[in-house]
C-alpha cells in the first residue's frame, strides 16, 4: 500500500510558516512529506529536516523528496528527540518547526497496523514498530482501574468504567487479539440508545489506547518548551492537533510562553523574573475551510495554532 496522508491545512501552514528561502525548517511528523514538499520547494539555500518514527513514512518521504538532494535530511526519530537530532547535525537554531499530530491515512488504512476500528486486524497501534509493546498488551494486561483511567482521561468516554469492566470480564475467557473483538466488547458496554445516535462506539477507546501506547500527550507536553527554545527570533512553531487533549496542551504552553509572569495581578511591576519568549500568532485556532472539509473528511477536527519566537 502506498503511504498517503492528505496534508491537512496545507495552504494555511505554508502561509503561517513565513518561509525564508535560506532558512532551516523541521517537520517533526514527516509522514508522506506533503507539508515538507511544499516547504522545501520554497527554499533556495535553506534546508529541511524531516523526522518520523514510522519506517514506512521515512521510505515514502525519501522517494518523494529525492529530487531536492542535500536540501533535505530525513531521520527516523520521534520529535521528542529534536534537540539531540539537531545537535548531531550541528544545528542549534531553526526558522520553523511543524507538527501534524494526526494519524496518517496509511496507518489507518493498513489493516496490520491495527489503528482502525473499521477493519478486523491484530491489536497493534504502534507508531514506531520497533516498540515491543502493542495495544494487545495494554488491553490484556492492564488492570481494570488503569484501563478505566486511560479510557476516561484519554478517550473522554463517559462509559469508561463500564468499558473497562467489560474488557476485563471478556479477557478472562480468552485473550483479546483483534480490533473487531474489542469492538464487540465496547459495543456491549454502551447502551443501545446511545450507540444509535452517537458516532462509532469504539472511537474514543481506540484513541485512548493509542495515546497510552505511544505516550502521545507526554511526548507533546515534554517537548514544546524545547521546540520554542530552538527557534531563531522570528521563527515559528506550527502545531496541528486533532482532539481537545492535544489542543489544550498546545494552547496552554503557548500562553505560558507568551505571558509566563506569575506575579499577583495587583503587583505594579513584575518581580518573578520570568520573561516572555514570543507571541501567539493565532489567538483562535485556524480551522479547515469548507472546501477542504469536502475533499478530506479526516480534516474535520483539525486545529492549527502558531507561536512566534521574538525574545531570548
Amino acid at each position: 500500500m502506498v503511504f498517503e496522508h492528505k496534508s491537512v491545512l496545507l495552504d494555511e501552514v505554508i502561509e503561517n510558516m513565513n518561509i525564508d528561502p535560506a532558512g532551516i525548517y523541521v517537520d517533526g511528523t514527516l509522514g508522506g512529506a506533503g507539508h515538507s514538499y511544499e516547504i522545501v520547494s520554497r527554499l533556495t539555500t535553506g534546508c529541511l529536516i524531516g523526522l518520523d518514527q514510522d519506517d514506512a513514512a521515512i521510505q515514502a518521504a525519501k522517494k518523494r523528496l529525492a529530487k531536492y538532494g542535500d536540501k533535505v535530511k530525513i531521520i527516523r526519530s520521534n520529535f521528542s528527540e529534536i534537540r539531540t537530532v539537531l545537535g548531531s547535525i550541528q544545528i542549534d537554531k531553526v526558522n520553523g518547526i511543524l507538527l501534524d499530530l494526526g494519524v496518517s491515512s496509511y496507518q489507518l488504512d493498513t489493516p496490520e497496523r491495527g489503528f482502525s476500528y473499521s477493519v478486523d486486524a491484530p491489536l497493534d497501534m504502534r507508531m514506531d514498530t520497533r516498540n515491543n509493546i502493542t495495544a494487545r498488551d495494554i488491553i490484556n494486561n492492564y488492570d481494570e482501574t488503569r484501563l478505566y483511567r486511560i479510557i476516561r482521561d484519554y478517550g473522554e468516554d463517559r462509559f469508561a468504567k463500564n468499558i473497562a469492566k467489560h474488557i476485563v470480564r471478556a479477557r478472562m475467557d480468552k485473550p483479546i487479539e483483534t480490533t473487531f473483538q474489542l469492538n464487540e466488547i465496547i459495543k456491549a458496554a454502551i447502551p443501545s440508545k446511545v450507540r444509535a445516535v452517537g458516532g462509532h462506539p469504539s472511537k474514543r477507546t481506540f484513541q485512548a489506547i493509542r495515546i497510552e501506547l505511544n505516550h502521545e500527550l507526554d511526548v507533546l507536553k515534554n517537548t514544546l518548551e524545547d521546540m520554542i527554545n530552538l527557534l531563531k527570533p522570528g521563527g515559528r512553531l506550527l502545531i496541528i492537533t486533532f482532539h481537545s487533549l492535544e489542543d489544550r496542551i498546545v494552547k496552554e504552553s503557548f500562553r505560558m510562553n507568551e505571558n509566563p509572569c506569575t506575579c499577583p495581578s495587583n503587583f505594579p511591576v513584575c518581580v518573578c523574573g520570568k520573561k516572555p519568549k514570543g507571541r501567539i500568532i493565532t489567538k483562535k485556532p485556524i480551522l479547515p475551510s469548507v472546501e477542504e472539509l469536502e475533499i478530506n473528511k479526516r480534516s474535520k477536527s483539525a486545529k492549527l495554532r502558531v507561536f512566534e519566537r521574538t525574545y531570548y
